[in-house]
């Protein structure tokens, strides 16, 4: 995966950091059901060492890795009773802001703490070597974007930063390259994790029916895409340059996610539920909405065009979003979800 999608790092009042609570609402909305299925299904041997791994795919820079994995930690903690040593792999790209997840850490942690750099799609840990797995809001990710989407020649040119769901060939193209990078990021989890270990997976995806541009996640993306449109018209950035510029990212229909997992035959699926976070999706808010989406889209927009551009963007946006407030009201809202993986 390009390593330019990244959150913005840091502890700023535009970083990640800062602005992931929605992130970390789901993670804290699933504690329970969390915690049931350590203790229900999670069947490993510490009798050896007293060693547990845990390793969280796509970290970003806390603090709601902090929080998935603290809630891992006591769950395996509580259901087998006995002192246990734990050693926990942060994987993200090498791009991602490992300074300030490390400066970070809780002071008071019950583990071992060891950065992995380097794409999902593809194995960062030994074969056969960890107990429980976790990814939360990033299995949403595809490692590339289709060729025939960024070349203006093409019948299948993209002009928007992201398909939101008006053409089909392109959806499908986007598809296809979502259902490849799934069979390969369940594949290399299942190399790295012991038998019957297991893999938690949180986020989001579309519901049956329903299109991206109808959601939130939608029409916000919509609005970062006719932002920078006028940012290029302006001369501000290069319109070339915008033209190839597309968000390596695809959320896929819950009945398309499920197929995908069991098609792909590593893992039986223990558990596959919605959550609802405690107050709701995203505020209807503004401001709040425009600062969540550069937390998360800001560091792409910044690397392919500038700092300046960027924060000219989400001006823009700003302004944009509390406009379009009336009909972000009515967006039809999405499906978040707990999957709990068993390798067969």
């Amino acid at each position: 995966m390009s390593s330019t999608f990244t959150m913005i790092g840091g502890e700023g009042p535009n970083s990640y950091r800062q602005h992931s609570k929605y992130q970390g609402a789901l993670v804290e909305a699933a504690k329970e059901k969390i915690n049931e299925a350590i203790s229900t299904k999670l069947n490993i041997d510490l009798t050896s060492n007293n060693l547990a791994n845990i390793a969280d795919f796509g970290c970003s820079t806390g603090p709601n890795t902090f929080f998935a994995i603290q809630t891992i930690l006591d769950a395996v903690e509580n259901k087998y009773q006995q002192d246990i040593e734990f050693q926990v792999f942060f994987n993200d790209s090498s791009n991602n802001d490992f300074n300030s997840l490390f400066k970070t850490l809780p002071p008071t942690r019950k583990y071992f703490a060891t950065g992995v750099p380097g794409s999902f799609f593809g194995r960062v840990l030994p074969r056969n070597t960890l107990h429980v797995g976790v990814s939360s809001f990033s299995i949403h990710f595809v490692s590339m974007i289709p060729k025939e989407f960024k070349n203006r020649d093409s019948p299948l040119w993209n002009k928007d930063i992201y398909c939101t769901g008006f053409s089909k060939k392109i959806e499908k193209l986007y598809l296809d390259q979502y259902k490849i990078d799934m069979e390969i990021f369940l594949n290399v989890r299942a190399q790295e994790l012991m038998s019957s270990g297991l893999l938690l997976l949180l986020g989001g995806c579309l519901p049956n029916g329903v299109k991206m541009s109808e959601t939130v996640n939608g029409m916000m993306t919509d609005i970062i895409g006719s932002s920078l449109s006028e940012i290029a018209k302006k001369g501000i950035i290069d319109q070339k340059r915008l033209d190839t510029f597309k968000l390596l990212v695809y959320f896929a229909q819950v009945d398309v996610l499920k197929q995908i997992i069991e098609d792909n035959g590593c893992f039986t699926i223990e558990v596959f539920e919605k959550i609802s976070h405690a107050n709701g999706e995203y505020p209807l808010d503004h401001e709040y909405l425009t600062l969540s989406f550069k937390a998360t889209v800001g560091g792409s927009v910044a690397s392919q065009f500038g700092q300046d551009a960027m924060e000219k963007t989400f001006e823009l946006v700003k302004e944009k979003t509390q406009e379009m407030l009336p009909q972000i009201a009515k967006a039809k809202p999405g499906f978040q979800y707990l999957i709990v993986l068993r390798k067969n």
